[in-house]
């Protein structure tokens, strides 16, 4: 529901108070210059420069926990969480020792072990529509090589996404996509072919009656639908009642398949993922973050006889030097079974609610216009002021209040994704202490930023 309250008459809250020498970041901004002289843009990954909020970029020194220090020994609370990866927060003692004892065993071995077996196995069990699994090293490897199955397997060239869907960076998906590039403005990328970037159709998430004109249009032609089951890279939106399950209906009837992205929502919403919560069964299924505890390591999986189609058995070719590698594959040995423990997902989605309705009442108590969109422990908080239940409506959100309201939160002690359109993640290290000092400094610093009577 949009806020609309007059702003609160208390006095503005000073900013925090001015740090010393050592505080403000002086061995940072050295590392960063550095940075910007040998790696692109300072960053190996776009949203890491902080162009869409300003201020100095964070140079991490380590984590544990809920927590991040930053090379000048700065401490914060962390809603980032390697953008949805660490469920169990930084450094599980668990996971580190795991890894570290794997290691000494050999950290690639470029042929089969049974800790592949063994994750696959937990996997299919836990995610029913996934009957044979293959393990990349990325989400943008595995949702890439998805889509070749469903071309290779249907023998058909176009997919369908939605309007602010991401699911990486491969050619066929930089349509349209939210996430990095709505962050930096971008709509398409220049060096994906315009031929190519024809056989990709966009619809509006949660739009039925598009998707319906785009088969009709399109009949006998799609080789697949590809959707986030919740909306993650427009900033969280979930699905509208009915909207997956029409997927479903549509694809069949005309023979396309049907792709769940729960790279995110893998493991995150629920043990057997969304598409356990919705009750919807897709075809193929790409996944990643969380099944690998931390480590770089995503997986596609589905239908037998659709990934039967992938070499060695059939003709559709993908391969990798550390696909299924043995540090990540016992990193995730190590943190899924940790994950089927009674009320583990009640308890980070209490948390989730905690913050949830702490940010709600924050932005009536300041009259700022905002919405919060939350779905188990996933959340954005829209600086807008109607709902948002799409890409268009996500675009209306006011960025730059979005950047100074980061940049608050920074200053106070809360790292935040550094960009209006992408998902807090609440990990169980988080307790109910930090949730609540994060609720207070949003208050500070939604009463700071607000507008001045």
């Amino acid at each position: 529901m949009a806020i609309s309250r007059k702003p609160s008459r208390k006095k503005p809250l000073r900013r925090p108070r001015r740090a010393s020498a050592a505080e403000n970041g002086h061995r940072s901004a050295r590392l960063f210059a550095r940075a910007q002289k040998i790696l692109v843009g300072g960053v190996n990954s776009p949203v890491r420069a902080f162009r869409a909020v300003g201020g100095a970029p964070l140079v991490i020194d380590r984590a544990r926990g809920s927590r991040l220090w930053d090379v000048d020994g700065r401490e914060y609370i962390d809603y980032v969480c390697s953008w949805g990866a660490l469920i169990l927060g930084h450094a599980d003692p668990k996971v580190v020792s795991a890894v570290a004892n794997q290691a000494r065993r050999g950290t690639s071995y470029g042929m089969t072990s049974p800790l592949e077996i063994d994750l696959g196995e937990r996997i299919a069990c836990a995610i029913p529509s996934i009957e044979r699994i293959r393990f990349v090293s990325s989400g943008t490897e595995a949702a890439m090589s998805a889509i070749r199955a469903a071309r290779g397997f249907t023998g058909r060239d176009f997919i369908l996404k939605f309007e602010g869907g991401y699911h990486g960076h491969a050619d066929s998906f930089l349509v349209e996509a939210g996430s990095g590039l709505a962050t930096l403005g971008i709509s398409a990328s220049p060096g994906v072919p315009a031929a190519l970037a024809q056989l990709t159709l966009n619809a509006p998430y949660n739009d039925v009656a598009a998707v319906e004109k785009i088969f009709a249009r399109h009949a006998g032609k799609i080789a697949a639908v590809i959707v986030e089951p919740v909306a993650a890279n427009m900033g969280v939106v979930p699905p509208a009642p009915g909207f997956l399950d029409s997927l479903r209906r549509i694809t069949s009837r005309d023979g396309a398949l049907l792709i769940f992205d729960e790279v995110i929502t893998g493991f995150r919403l629920a043990y057997g993922g969304a598409q356990g919560i919705f009750s919807v069964r897709p075809d193929l299924t790409v996944l990643g973050k969380i099944i690998g505890g931390g480590l770089p390591v995503a997986a596609y999986g589905g239908r037998r006889e659709i990934m039967e189609s992938i070499a060695p058995l059939g003709p559709v070719y993908q391969a990798g030097t550390l696909s299924g590698n043995p540090l990540a594959m016992r990193a995730g040995l190590t943190t899924l079974p940790r994950l089927e423990a009674p009320r583990f997902y009640d308890a980070l989605g209490a948390k989730s609610l905690r913050l949830s309705e702490g940010l709600r009442k924050a932005l009536r108590d300041t009259g700022i216009p905002g919405e919060v969109n939350a779905t188990g422990s996933l959340l954005t908080l829209f600086f807008s002021s109607g709902p948002v239940r799409d890409f268009a409506g996500a675009k209306k959100a006011d960025t730059a209040r979005f950047a100074a309201f980061f940049r608050e939160m920074l200053r106070r002690g809360i790292f935040l994704p550094p960009s209006q359109f992408e998902a807090l993640f609440i990990s169980a290290a988080h307790t109910e202490d930090d949730i609540d000092r994060t609720v207070s400094a949003a208050r500070q610093s939604l009463e700071y930023i607000a507008p001045k009577e």
